[in-house]
């Protein structure tokens, strides 16, 4: 009993040191107002990043290199080392990648059951980018600015021009299903959705940037930062993550099906003779 309570007031006493020093170095390296660092946030013209000494990109760019990399060697380790391996009655890692892969599998025949093959291939791509991007900022990964200072990566689709280009490629493939599928009729019937782009990627980035901003203000003020950020940052990343990747891969099937839907051929009516 005496060692237990012994043990206690140990680790209260360095709870209250660790306590302490992080107060005392969130007052002293402050070095920029809650404004500059909301304003960066959203517009990154401070911390930008030198990238091999070509130019000054965003964090945000830096991300979306590491996740796509990370991701591509995932693919390649899976195919090499999992996917030979698997049974007729699966193990827990074949259970999961079958589910992932027959929910967005069900998504697309779903939606465009005359033409999925592709639509299936892409969501799932964009689907496993948007949700593994999304939780990359929990890492909490340091990079080092062009001024010298560290700066943490945030998640690639916090960046318009991320989400933007993540829109623009979406509706890329909604058009050429339009187009698979019809011909020129596919292509009037994705131009008729011309605002389809624009919502797709200002939704993906006010989401995201909604939760990258909150995070940033309670981690801003010290005295807010030991409890808090654990339950907001999470809660905020795992249900961007979950809720966008869903969002997005729902839209996309969506209209990839109603554009790419073969019409109906006109009946020729027989002239009697």
């Amino acid at each position: 009993m005496r060692q237990s309570k012994k043990g206690l007031v140990l680790w209260l006493g360095v709870i209250l040191l660790l306590l302490i020093g992080a107060l005392w170095a969130g007052f002293a390296g402050r070095t920029e107002s809650v404004q500059e660092t909301m304003r960066d946030a959203v517009l990154h013209d401070v911390n930008r990043i030198d990238l091999f000494g070509l130019m000054e990109v965003t964090p945000g760019l830096i991300s979306a290199f590491l996740v796509t990399a990370a991701l591509l060697i995932g693919a390649a380790l899976l195919r090499v080392f999992a996917i030979p391996r698997f049974r007729y009655v699966p193990g827990k890692l074949q259970l999961a990648l079958e589910e992932a892969v027959g929910l967005f599998d069900r998504m697309s025949s779903g939606s465009s059951p005359h033409r999925c093959g592709f639509l299936g291939a892409y969501i799932f791509g964009a689907g496993a980018f948007i949700f593994a991007g999304t939780l990359f900022e929990l890492l909490g990964l340091q990079w080092m600015t062009v001024q010298g200072r560290p700066v943490t990566l945030p998640a690639p689709l916090s960046d318009i021009n991320a989400a933007i280009a993540m829109g623009t490629l979406s509706y890329l493939v909604i058009l050429s299903g339009g187009i698979a599928g019809n011909g020129v009729r596919g292509v009037g019937r994705t131009l008729k959705e011309f605002s389809l782009p624009i919502s797709m990627s200002f939704r993906l980035f006010g989401a995201l940037l909604s939760g990258l901003l909150v995070t940033e203000l309670v981690y801003y003020y010290v005295s807010l930062s030991f409890i808090l950020p654990v339950a907001v940052g999470v809660l905020f990343t795992l249900l961007h993550a979950l809720i966008q990747t869903y969002v997005l891969t729902m839209l996309v099937s969506m209209y990839y099906g109603e554009v790419s839907e073969p019409g109906e051929p006109k009946k020729k009516e027989k002239m009697k003779s």
